[in-house]
């Protein structure tokens, strides 16, 4: 099998992983290294990693590689897993040998921008500096790359989205990797009420702004009724059926303000809208609604009292908001959730359901005042 080598400088890091960095071309690196883009199967199953290219920030990268005096000191950063040979040598000095193959060994998981900027320019012989760190196994390269990224500027939704796939990883996201993929069950399960209508860098068609959802399960699993629903036997499975169920009934009772909407048209659909409305789920979930049905007399209360694609809410105490004045703010979602409890609750009470408040509500209560 052909092979390309390089002579590098190696890294004492980890004992577990070898890091080398070494010059090549961008005609080289693409030899044996290929940019896996994320992206979904017809089953929803994730593959790849990287996120889609930005056409006009390559464009930029390129047009200043073009000039004679154009730098890039920021080194690509290639992960195999396989099909490289590392031959130490003096004075931290190494031999990197790498395989040749019809589908490159190499994934590229920091600098595809740079890198495909330079390969569409016409300095070929400009060479980068290319990272090169080589993994046990593709568990640990998608751990790495979540890590190496996570302190970058990179888009979160593709962080959150692959989360689901990585494991030991740190306490804060271990703990919105259950939401991440409870988020991915209801964007890709036919069984779900929200399929295909959750934005995510794998289904960018949708409409509902994927951390929104996100929020609402966080929310709901460290405060509400999927704290304890999370423990039981199915737990992560009721989670899907709850939330499933109350969508459901909400596209049921307001089906203008949702269907064919968009966050510009109707705030239902908006990230303050979605928001607000799994606090109602948590009211209606705590005093015993589960299924499709249970949600029907509560969110019937609301009927007449929503301001989400025209007039205005009128959230008591002289303040008044234009529909279109609600944004995806905390002081927005925390308003717009009381109004619609407060409204709830007086329904219910009017059709003889009393009960005490609710943890959730007792939170908004705090939260409001």
């Amino acid at each position: 099998m052909d092979s390309i080598t390089f002579l590098a400088a190696k890294a004492r890091q980890s004992a577990e992983h070898k890091v080398l960095t070494f010059a090549a071309t961008a005609s080289d690196i693409l030899k044996f290294a290929r940019i896996d883009r994320v992206g979904r199967d017809e089953q929803g199953s994730l593959f790849g990693f990287q996120r889609p290219q930005i056409a006009s920030h390559i464009r930029e990268i390129q047009d200043y590689l073009e000039r004679p005096d154009s730098v890039l000191p920021n080194a690509v950063v290639v992960a195999f897993t396989e099909g490289v040979t590392v031959t130490p040598l003096e004075g931290g000095l190494a031999r990197i040998e790498i395989e040749l193959r019809d589908e490159p060994a190499g994934l590229v998981v920091d600098g595809q921008q740079r890198l495909t900027a330079l390969n569409q320019s016409s300095r070929d012989d400009f060479q980068i500096f290319v990272s090169v760190l080589v993994c046990q196994n593709e568990a640990e390269l998608r751990r790495q790359f979540v890590l190496i990224n996570n302190t970058r500027p990179l888009p979160k939704s593709l962080i959150y989205e692959l989360l689901p796939t990585v494991d030991g990883l740190p306490e804060r996201l271990e703990g919105r990797s259950i939401a991440a993929d409870l988020t991915q069950k209801l964007n890709y399960d036919h069984r779900s009420s929200l399929q295909g209508q959750i934005r995510q860098h794998t289904n960018p068609r949708g409409v509902i702004v994927d951390t929104a959802i996100q929020r609402v399960l966080m929310t709901s699993l460290s405060d509400g009724i999927m704290r304890d629903l999370i423990r039981e036997p199915r737990g992560e499975a009721k989670c899907f059926e709850l939330i499933s169920a109350f969508y459901s009934a909400v596209q049921t009772v307001f089906s203008d303000d949702w269907k064919d909407q968009k966050p510009s048209t109707s705030r239902l659909v908006h990230g303050a809208g979605i928001q607000a409305m799994g606090y109602v789920m948590e009211v209606l979930a705590a005093r015993g609604a589960r299924k499709l049905g249970d949600f029907f007399p509560g969110l019937n209360c609301l009927e007449g009292h929503t301001a989400w694609r025209s007039g205005s809410w009128d959230f008591g105490g002289g303040d008044i908001r234009h529909w279109k004045a609600i944004q995806n703010v905390h002081g927005d979602v925390v308003s717009l959730a009381h109004h619609l409890i407060s409204v709830v609750r007086a329904g219910l009470r009017r059709q003889g359901q009393t009960a005490e408040l609710t943890a959730m509500e007792q939170m908004m209560e705090g939260a409001d005042s």
